[in-house]
């Protein structure tokens, strides 16, 4: 493993991962006190602007050379964090979102547990691959959605919750392959 370096710890793209962190704990306090659209509405912000940090701090790493071995840990951290904030908090609203929430920590603890696996075998994944992203982005989508629009019929509600589950499904299931591949040393 790289040595992590003091400077590491300061890059942009660090710092605006640390800020994503920071904005999980304000998106649940702010989640919970909302009483008006409004409030619902900064809520949605909240995530929006931690998404355009997730968005600047990749672009700024690749761009100017700032990959660091603590930012390809933290960004992850960041993601996962800010994905159960979200789906912990509408669980308390929508009781299909319990179904989700169980898919959610099935494949992220396979895939902590697979990669850990993999590290010992000095194999890794070369970063998301693209049926994950397809799931993130529709994970956020159905996400901002269900924020957006607080009083959305349940009915709707759970079709939103189902087709990410889909998503989120298929995207474990084709992990699933990838690592039971390189576990194989097929890939």
């Amino acid at each position: 493993m790289a040595k992590i370096k003091r400077q590491d710890w300061y890059s942009i793209p660090n710092l605006l991962s640390y800020l994503r962190i920071i904005l999980v704990p304000l998106f649940v306090w702010v989640y919970y006190q909302a009483e008006t659209i409004n409030d619902y509405y900064c809520a949605a912000g909240i995530i929006v602007v931690s998404g355009l940090t997730d968005f600047f701090d990749g672009k700024i790493a690749r761009r100017f050379n700032m990959i660091t071995e603590i930012g390809k840990f933290i960004d992850p951290v960041a993601d996962k964090l800010t994905q159960c904030a979200l789906i912990f908090c509408f669980a308390t609203r929508y009781s299909l979102m319990w179904f989700l929430v169980a898919i959610f920590i099935v494949k992220e603890s396979f895939m902590a547990i697979a990669g850990m696996l993999m590290l010992r075998e000095h194999k890794k994944l070369d970063g998301a691959m693209w049926y994950g992203k397809v799931s993130t982005f529709v994970f956020y989508v159905v996400m901002i959605i269900l924020l957006l629009w607080p009083m959305i019929p349940i009915s709707y509600a759970n079709i939103l919750i189902v087709i990410c589950s889909v998503f989120l499904t298929y995207s474990f299931i084709m992990y699933a392959v990838l690592y039971y591949k390189m576990w194989k040393g097929m890939v």
